[in-house]
């Protein structure tokens, strides 16, 4: 059995080198628009683990994933394992802070949730939202997160759509996955004009 085991983690972390997320939930959402190479989903309320991090964005993400995987590897009251989900979100928070956050998969609820050991996680609600987001492929650090970033509100601009708050990255993959093959996005919350 353990060996099945070890063949299967082998084979995923293969797959992630290359992009392939397989038994990785993602929120579910409904595409409304698809403008300018934008789409615009709606998501529902769903349940995230997150931690503020003062450092550079990509010392943030890093600090910040490890803090989150801490709890959902065991690090929480009564020790439980929980999947990880798909996309590691950052955005950024007061002062030179980030908010890193992984959702919660979908059988959970905030009562059947375990308590983080860690007081920098926290449990929160996120409430239904809108959504307009450009995927892009390859580099996520600061500057390529800035471009997409400017590059996702600039096509907004003479749409039906219009921003109502700031732009967040979402990162799918790794980062040993091949540059190519990694599934980035920024997104910002849009009401219609």
């Amino acid at each position: 059995m353990r060996v099945v085991t070890m063949a299967t983690e082998a084979a995923k972390g293969a797959g992630s080198l290359v992009g392939i997320r397989r038994g990785t939930e993602e929120p579910r959402y409904d595409v409304h628009d698809r403008v300018r190479g934008l789409e615009v989903r709606r998501y529902g309320p769903r349940i995230a683990a997150e931690t503020t991090v003062t450092a550079d964005e990509e010392r943030a993400r890093d600090t910040g994933f490890r803090r989150l995987a801490g709890y959902i590897f065991g690090s929480n009251d009564n020790k439980s394992k929980i999947a990880m989900t798909a996309p590691v979100s950052q955005s950024g928070g007061p002062g030179n802070s980030s908010v890193v956050r992984f959702y919660m998969p979908s059988r959970w609820t905030m009562p059947t949730l375990p308590t983080p050991m860690d007081r920098s996680v926290e449990l929160v609600e996120v409430p239904s939202e809108t959504l307009a987001v450009l995927r892009f492929t390859g580099d996520r650090g600061r500057g390529a997160v800035a471009e997409r970033s400017a590059e996702l509100l600039r096509k907004l601009e003479g749409t039906a759509w219009t921003a109502t708050g700031p732009p967040v990255a979402w990162f799918y993959d790794p980062p040993w996955t091949v540059p190519f093959r990694r599934r980035n996005e920024v997104a910002v919350p849009v009401a219609p004009r």
